[in-house]
């Protein structure tokens, strides 16, 4: 488990600005939350300090929450891939949780594309792929599957800068396309020779 930050960390997380994610504190406790992967330091001068997404999504829990769950392994919200093994959630709970998720990577696209740009993926999402992909879909609404109803599945595959994303239904496929492509990713339908089963290869738009 990772422990909690303390009282004066937590204000620093909720006195955020609520659109940037800009942070104000001393810089033992910028300093503090940047190593716990809730906040970054911008690389250009005046170097400030906002929140990550993961940051976003704790200044939006309930207090108690922090204690109770470890911050994800990069400090980013864990969207949902789908499948079986994904564990029932409160669903406006969640929706809460991924759309805040996907305005702190929108203020991570702004901070670390070259030119401010937050139509397009950044260097974090074509390091996560399936993880960038699934959250793009879910902070739009889209429901994964999660083994008692039919939704996406977003996959690895052979090709290093690419995801595959399932959903039985045409309509729905073609609705995640249209997500991803608004999301700043390049997506087309395909269909598997030996299975017929109808997909989309989806990868990170670069211009």
């Amino acid at each position: 488990m990772t422990r909690p930050p303390s009282a004066a960390q937590r204000r620093v997380i909720e006195g955020a600005d609520p659109v940037t994610g800009r942070l104000r504190g001393t810089q033992a406790q910028l300093a503090a939350l940047v190593k716990r992967g809730l906040a970054f330091r911008h690389p250009r001068p005046p170097h400030e300090h906002f929140l990550t997404p993961a940051g976003h999504r704790m200044r939006q829990a309930e207090p108690a929450e922090p204690a109770r769950r470890p911050v994800p392994d990069a400090g980013v919200f864990a969207a949902r891939v789908g499948g079986a093994e994904e564990p029932p959630v409160d669903a406006a709970a969640r929706l809460r949780e991924a759309h805040s998720a996907w305005q702190g990577l929108l203020e991570l696209r702004r901070m670390t594309n070259p030119d401010g740009a937050v139509d397009r993926p950044c260097g974090w999402e074509r390091a996560h792929l399936v993880r960038a992909a699934a959250l793009a879909l879910e902070a739009a609404g889209h429901r994964p599957a999660d083994g008692e109803t039919d939704g996406y599945r977003v996959r690895a595959t052979p090709q290093p800068d690419a995801v595959a994303v399932y959903m039985p239904d045409p309509e729905g496929l073609a609705a995640c396309t249209a997500t991803l492509e608004r999301a700043g990713w390049q997506a087309g339908a395909y269909t598997e020779p030996r299975t017929r089963v109808r997909y989309v290869l989806a990868s990170p738009r670069r211009v």
